[in-house]
């Protein structure tokens, strides 16, 4: 894990750091057995191909995983997800470069706890958002 973040270091608008990640078919077929998902479309690339997609497709769930990672390293071990929303909006393909990002969007004490309140996004190499979401973070004090 890197630095702890507190409280008073973040600022609205100011951006998470970059998680970069480049998925392969190995870390889907090793997920998947983590997981127990198994749907075609992430292991048999003719099926997936039959079926209109480029190529096998990262799992969504591993997509969140990549997220969760991001912020989990941002906040530090005092920090702690409390909520986590995500919405998967186009499909990812081993091979690819991933990038984690996010931006703080709210910071605010709510019932004596400090809480940061963050848009993140998955980002494929051309820049499109794959997949979107929000977090709430509470983070320490110094």
């Amino acid at each position: 894990m890197s630095k702890q973040t507190y409280f008073e270091d973040v600022a609205e608008d100011s951006r998470l750091p970059v998680l970069a990640k480049e998925p392969t078919r190995r870390q889907l077929a090793m997920y998947a057995g983590a997981s127990g998902d198994y749907n075609i479309f992430h292991y048999d690339q003719e099926a997936a191909k039959a079926n209109g997609l480029p190529d096998v497709v990262v799992h969504g769930a591993l997509k969140t995983a990549f997220l969760s990672q991001m912020l989990t390293e941002w906040a530090g071990k005092k920090g702690m997800i409390l909520k986590l929303s995500i919405r998967y909006r186009q499909m990812d393909v081993p091979g690819s470069p991933m990038f984690c990002k996010g931006k703080v969007v709210r910071k605010y004490v709510e019932d004596g706890r400090n809480l940061v309140e963050c848009e993140i996004w998955t980002e494929n190499a051309p820049g499109d958002r794959t997949t979107t979401g929000t977090a709430i973070v509470q983070l320490p004090t110094r």
